[in-house]
């Protein structure tokens, strides 16, 4: 039988990696729901092109948008119809890939309906690992991770007898669009050039992320989240040629790595038909094409986010809710030109000095803290005179 999808985010970069992976597999799955935030008639266009039964678009005054290109298609908008379709009985799997915080009730409903959750988004885990974990062990559902990283991860750690046989995980990343840029030239860039990636097609705010490395930051939590593997079993290294996408070392001294052409295609792929493998007609890697595989430790310097993320997971609590936070409000100061690049990660270190944690939180805590992390950056980037510490 066809697997019935539901698509958090569809008109996105991942939405419509996965939409192109259903449209080559339409003998496996089946198009349930789709949702976005603002793309009123792209949404309407695949609702109509896939005959989904329900679409949500977080604007309730383009839902006859909608409507228009889909009219067969139930609408309707906010965060409770997320979740309601998420959790819904119609629903096998659900692909969560909404940029920033909105993915987490949707998840969290699914997970406790027993859904499997291809995950995508990032900010579920960072802002809440423990609480998602802990409904999944409750509602029975499964997590298949999306990222290429940590598909890469789980991949490899299916082949251990015991999660206890790991000695370490190696995320890799790109080093995103200044991974060679001077640093003094780095206060100089713009937003034009930290869209640049050397190596990735994503939306404007993760390739943002992938250029101060908060992306691998974020990686990083949510790794150990999602492996039980303690932060200091957790390592990064720099691969500019995005074929190897993680290794995980076990105790004997193996280290196993998952490879594959820089296609999101796949790992979306892998997370929908998992267990199964199946032929999707897309790109093989072809090892003779590559003249050499690279590996360089982050320069901490050009990288402060990192430490960021290892310093959050050693407060706990909602220390990693407020660094994700405090991030997007900095990508969008820097998206519009009020601060500079290296701005980002100051604005993010100065909210989290001023946090105070709250340990083992509930999610109207979490929540709290998400807010209060908004409002404590655009305070801090306000009263210094429209500058950030350090500067």
């Amino acid at each position: 039988m066809k697997k019935r999808v539901v698509i958090l985010g569809s008109t996105g970069s991942i939405g419509e990696s996965a939409m192109a992976v259903i449209r080559a597999l339409p003998e496996r799955f089946e198009v349930f729901g789709l949702a976005a935030s603002t793309s009123a008639e792209k949404l309407g266009k695949q609702a109509a092109e896939f005959g989904c039964r329900h679409a949500v678009i977080a604007d309730s005054e383009m839902m006859n948008t909608v409507r228009d290109y889909a009219p067969e298609c139930s609408v309707s908008s906010g965060g409770a119809a997320l979740a309601e379709i998420a959790g819904a009985p119609e629903t096998d799997i659900v692909l969560c890939a909404i940029v920033g915080t909105a993915g987490l009730l949707p998840v969290l409903r699914a997970l406790e309906s027993g859904k499997t959750v291809a995950l995508a988004s990032k900010e579920v885990l960072v802002m809440a690992g423990k609480l998602v974990m802990a409904a999944a062990k409750r509602g029975g559902g499964k997590i298949i991770p999306v990222d290429s990283e940590h598909s890469a991860i789980f991949q490899c750690l299916n082949a251990a007898n015991d999660l206890s046989e790991t000695r370490r995980l190696i995320l890799t990343a790109s080093g995103g669009a200044f991974r060679n840029t001077p640093l003094e030239e780095l206060k100089n860039a713009t937003v034009e050039q930290a869209l640049q990636h050397p190596a990735w097609s994503m939306g404007p705010k993760v390739t943002i992320d992938s250029a101060t490395m908060m992306n691998k930051a974020l990686e990083v939590i949510e790794a150990h989240f999602l492996f039980g593997i303690p932060s200091e079993s957790i390592d990064v290294l720099i691969h500019p040629q995005a074929i190897i996408h993680s290794l995980v070392e076990f105790k004997d001294g193996c280290v196993m790595a998952q490879l594959s052409e820089p296609d999101m295609r796949l790992p979306i792929q892998y997370a929908l038909t998992w267990p199964e493998r199946c032929c999707g007609g897309l790109k093989r890697l072809d090892l003779t094409n590559n003249e050499g595989l690279e590996f360089f430790k982050p320069c901490p310097e050009r990288y402060p986010a990192l430490a960021l993320a290892y310093q959050a997971l050693q407060y706990g609590g909602t220390m990693p809710a407020v660094m994700n936070a405090a991030n997007e409000e900095a990508v969008m100061l820097f998206r519009d030109g009020s601060i500079r690049f290296p701005d980002i990660c100051r604005l993010i270190r100065d909210v989290m000095k001023e946090h105070s944690v709250t340990d083992s939180p509930s999610l109207a805590q979490i929540e709290t803290a998400d807010a209060w992390a908004r409002s404590k950056a655009k305070a801090i980037y306000n009263n210094n005179n429209n500058k950030i510490n350090g500067d």
